[in-house]
Formats: C-alpha cells, sequence, structure tokens
C-alpha cells in the first residue's frame, strides 16, 4: 500500500515537473515574440526560459534551450515566428526528495512557438 501512495506521488510529482519545463517554453517564445527585431530574440528567449525553471525550483542535470526563428505565410503577408524548445534532464531523486546518487532520470521536453508582431518593429 505505501508503495502504491509513493508511486502515485513520483507520477505527480513527473507531472508537474513536465508542466513547469512547457510553462518555461511558452515564457521564453512569448518573451521573444515581444522583442523589437527578429535578430534580438534568442538571449531573451533563452533567459526567460531558464528563469522560469529557477523560479519554480526545475535543476535539470541537463538542461537545453533551443530558439528557433520561423515564418508563417498568412493572407496578409508572412508573419515572423519563435519557436522555444526547452529539454530537461531531471534525476528522479530531485523531485522525491529521497538519497542523492541513484541514476534514473527523466527526460522531459517542452515546445512552443509564438507569432512575434508584425506592426512592433523599430
Amino acid at each position: 500500500m505505501v508503495g502504491l501512495v509513493l508511486l502515485a506521488i513520483a507520477a505527480g510529482r513527473v507531472q508537474t515537473t513536465a508542466g513547469t519545463v512547457e510553462a518555461a517554453a511558452r515564457a521564453g517564445a512569448r518573451t521573444g515574440s515581444l522583442q523589437r527585431s527578429v535578430a534580438g530574440v534568442d538571449q531573451p528567449a533563452r533567459e526567460s526560459a531558464l528563469a522560469t525553471l529557477r523560479q519554480q525550483g526545475v535543476s535539470c542535470g541537463n538542461q537545453n534551450v533551443q530558439v528557433t526563428q520561423g515564418e508563417l505565410d498568412l493572407p496578409g503577408g508572412p508573419v515572423a515566428t519563435v519557436k522555444v524548445t526547452v529539454d530537461c534532464d531531471v534525476e528522479l531523486v530531485d523531485l522525491l526528495g529521497g538519497p542523492s546518487g541513484l541514476p534514473v532520470t527523466k527526460h522531459l521536453r517542452g515546445e512552443f512557438t509564438s507569432v512575434m508582431d508584425r506592426y512592433r518593429g523599430t
């Protein structure tokens, strides 16, 4: 019975952390889409995603924040997009608060694409 309760807690913690990784990608893409030019998107988007992870207490053993720029063809003309992908390897020990040294990790990935405002230029 205790094992099932611990398993349910572990699954909940992994799900919560996965939501935080998704939120970090969303925050990064939205921050990038608010920049005045496409050239200045990468650094603010990356910093915003990493700040979201830090604020929520998620420590990644191996983390990668990738910012890519794209374009959507719409009837009114092309629109620039910012896509942020956050990869995070979280040790399950960090999530469960158990003894360190267990080599069990969970790879989490979050992606979000945001459209840049075409009238926000310099």
